[in-house]
């Protein structure tokens, strides 16, 4: 079970500083429990080092469509961002990747990464016009199904959103905590940007009347991520986490 009050991460895509970050403000507001929603260690950043600090901490977590695909480079050769983070990481923080569930259910609080129905579908996002906007209540419904849960906690997207939905739960994306820009083909050519450089997550607590939910921009070292990226060879990623543009 989870406490009344606990911080929510995802997206983190191997981005250090951005969660070292993170976890001493959560630290200093008194918040002593997180959930990971997933996305971890892929890209051209911190993938070893991200996933030593995370398995010491060995919080509740799932696997994103990312943790598939990096494990996915053991067969085939993957993409940049799940090949240099597979060729960085050991056989052993590849078996942590592997034993993680693509979904949890915490007492009333469920955890997935994108929908209950693949990791690849945003569930509080639609594609228009190669942006993402909010999507509608009845397309977040149908997307989500029948849940008792009244708190849905989903990443993925990278964009802090939420949602109440009628006679249902609260949805909550945190943000990312580490990318707040990229570009994407999967379900069409699509830009998504958050507008500054920021490391985000969430604080959700328990009261009487049902939840409250801080969404939080936490400034950071981003020009030292930049610069890990643009060394790396990433000038897209390196321009992403300077800005938080995709443009």
């Amino acid at each position: 079970m989870l406490p009344d009050r606990f911080a929510v991460i995802s997206d983190i895509h191997g981005n250090l500083p951005a969660l070292q970050t993170v976890l001493a403000d959560m630290h200093g507001r008194g918040i002593g429990h997180a959930v990971n929603l997933g996305d971890i260690l892929s890209g051209p950043l911190w993938p070893a080092e991200t996933a030593d600090l995370l398995m010491g901490l060995n919080l509740p977590t799932i696997a994103g469509n990312h943790e598939r695909q990096l494990l996915a480079c053991q067969q085939r050769p993957g993409g940049p961002s799940d090949q240099y983070a597979f060729d960085q990481t050991s056989p052993l923080q590849r078996a942590w990747l592997a034993s993680l569930p693509g979904a949890l259910r915490l007492g009333d609080v469920q955890l997935t990464h994108g929908s209950p129905h693949s990791d690849l579908q945003y569930l509080l996002d639609d594609i228009v016009a190669a942006n993402l906007v909010p999507a509608s209540r009845a397309t977040v419904a149908q997307r989500l199904g029948q849940t008792s849960a009244t708190l849905v906690l989903c990443g993925h997207s990278h964009m802090p959103r939420l949602l109440q939905l009628p006679d249902g739960p609260l949805v909550l994306n945190p943000g990312s905590v580490g990318l707040p820009a990229y570009d994407d083909s999967d379900g069409g050519y699509h830009r998504v940007q958050t507008g500054a450089p920021h490391a985000s997550y969430a604080i959700a607590e328990r009261v009487a009347t049902g939840w409250q939910v801080e969404l939080l921009r936490i400034a950071y070292d981003w020009p030292q991520a930049a610069q890990r990226a643009a060394d790396n060879g990433r000038p897209d990623w390196a321009a992403w986490l300077q800005s938080g543009m995709a443009t």
